[in-house]
């Protein structure tokens, strides 16, 4: 079983589509256009029409009619999720080399009722890199703001943020491997460089790929495992992490699918200006 599911969301599917074909270019795209793409990735109609209609209604779609076309764009929530995923991809990357060596902490104290905001803060940690070193004590590289996630939550007065450096004789990579999962992050990035290997290498025949289904795919599949990294300092990592060779993979697929994505769009993605 491949640890990156190739049955993606529909939701993770439309968010790559839309930072690839929508994001920084002022349009709407036309949701016949974005059922066609859907069908050659395997996704059905009716789950690419519930998948619109939800995120509209959770704010990340905008939808408009041009006579009896509907369309739909971005929102400002939708574009800040697709900035940090296109800053993530191409910016930051996966492996971070420019670590100084400061750590961000917040430490929270909730009452035991309060079970759902517990929830919801562990689970946006996770999503911003912390890893929990003690229960109510989690940790992150670098100097991460977290002031939206806490305003968000409405759990300032129950949140202390911290930052900091260890002493010169903690064992940084024993910490590290005691509070984040390094065996399941190193198995997706393996899993990924396996599969996609043979498009970068000529082993698959690129001719005979839906070019445009294939790089939303690729570019979904990458999003996940990266967003799963907490961007960990490669020096206190074991000395094969799969991180780089996994990232000089995508790159090398990206750059083979753009001139035949390049084609496919021009064919079937309508758009119109916001």
């Amino acid at each position: 079983m491949r640890v990156t599911d190739p049955a993606l969301r529909p939701q993770s599917l439309l968010l790559s589509f839309l930072g690839d074909e929508v994001l920084g270019r002022g349009v709407c795209v036309y949701t016949g256009s974005v059922i066609e793409v859907f069908r050659r990735a395997g996704v059905g109609e009716q789950a690419t029409r519930s998948t619109l209609t939800r995120m509209v209604g959770r704010g990340l779609l905008s939808r408009r009619r041009e006579g009896r076309r509907t369309y739909v764009g971005l929102t400002d929530r939708s574009e800040a999720i697709l900035r940090d995923g296109e800053r993530r991809i191409w910016k930051t990357g996966a492996v971070n080399r420019e670590w100084d060596g400061t750590w961000t902490l917040l430490g929270f104290s909730l009452p035991e009722s309060w079970q759902r905001q517990r929830h919801d803060l562990r689970s946006q940690l996770t999503w911003a890199g912390f890893g929990a070193l003690f229960s109510g004590l989690w940790i992150a590289p670098g100097e991460i703001d977290v002031s939206g996630i806490v305003a968000e939550l409405g759990l300032a007065a129950h949140v202390k943020v911290f930052r900091a450096r260890g002493d010169a004789g903690m064992d940084i990579a024993e910490m590290i491997d005691d509070t984040w999962d390094l065996g399941g992050l190193c198995a997706r990035y393996r899993d990924f460089d396996a599969f996609w290997r043979p498009y970068a290498s000529g082993g698959v025949d690129l001719a005979g790929e839906d070019a445009l289904a294939l790089r939303l795919r690729l570019t979904t599949e990458w999003l996940q495992v990266i967003r799963s990294d907490p961007r960990l300092p490669v020096r206190h990592l074991p000395a094969d992490w799969p991180a780089a060779g996994a990232e000089e993979t995508f790159r090398a697929v990206h750059a083979l699918l753009e001139t035949p994505v390049r084609d496919a769009v021009r064919r079937l993605i309508e758009t119109v200006p916001a």
